[in-house]
């Protein structure tokens, strides 16, 4: 079955992604959506959806449970431990507390049974999409720090993991078997490479990275 949002000329600043096998539920929230300015893309399965390119914008899924193929809370599992997770709601018309539970434990933003509110719906996909966001801005300042930290010489490196940790210029220079002055010279190397302004932005970008 053709995506609803098939005829799209031009890529939105963000796109809900809606798989249900129903298609007047796809027709309804294609509709819904569109009003309020979203970008919309709508699936009939899982395949269909994995089956198709999807834009490198803030973006978050729509999933009904039950689905031909592979079921909604199965897919959703897989996204929740893949590289790249994607911010989920889960839809359905046959849910219990015992499933809602089990969504929200893998992750998902929010549950919502059949029928629900549309304002409900469109509250959980500002929500989706604003973790999405976020989610873009950390991993792309990571990728940035990561960059930074590889232009560090491994002696720079050596001082940093000491310095972060609260050791002074004399315990480290002990510790590498260099002389203090060696130690400030690449203190200060490395805070130029890594553009931080002080030993605090140091320690929090170390934070980041896992040093």
């Amino acid at each position: 079955m053709k995506p609803a949002s098939g005829s799209e000329t031009s890529e939105p600043e963000q796109v809900v992604f809606v798989i249900d096998d129903d298609p007047a539920m796809r027709e309804a929230l294609d509709s819904l959506l569109r009003s309020v300015g979203l970008g919309v893309r709508c699936f009939g399965s899982v395949a269909e959806f994995l089956g198709a390119p999807r834009p490198d914008i803030p973006s978050c899924l729509v999933l009904d449970v039950r689905l031909p193929g592979k079921s909604g809370m199965d897919f959703q599992k897989e996204l929740a431990h893949s590289g790249t997770p994607l911010p989920v709601i889960i839809m359905t018309g046959h849910g219990d507390i015992a499933m809602s539970v089990q969504a929200m434990k893998i992750g998902a933003v929010d549950f919502l049974p059949k029928p629900f509110r549309e304002q409900d719906l469109l509250d959980a996909i500002a929500a989706a999409l604003d973790k999405d966001r976020l989610h873009r801005t950390q991993s792309a300042e990571i990728d940035t720090l990561r960059e930074r930290l590889a232009t560090l010489s491994e002696g720079e490196r050596s001082v940093v993991a000491l310095v972060v940790q609260g050791r002074l210029n004399k315990q480290v220079a002990g510790d590498l078997g260099v002389s203090e002055i060696t130690v400030k010279v690449r203190r200060a190397r490395a805070m130029r490479k890594m553009q931080a302004g002080s030993l605090a932005e140091l320690i929090k970008m170390a934070g980041k990275l896992g040093i």
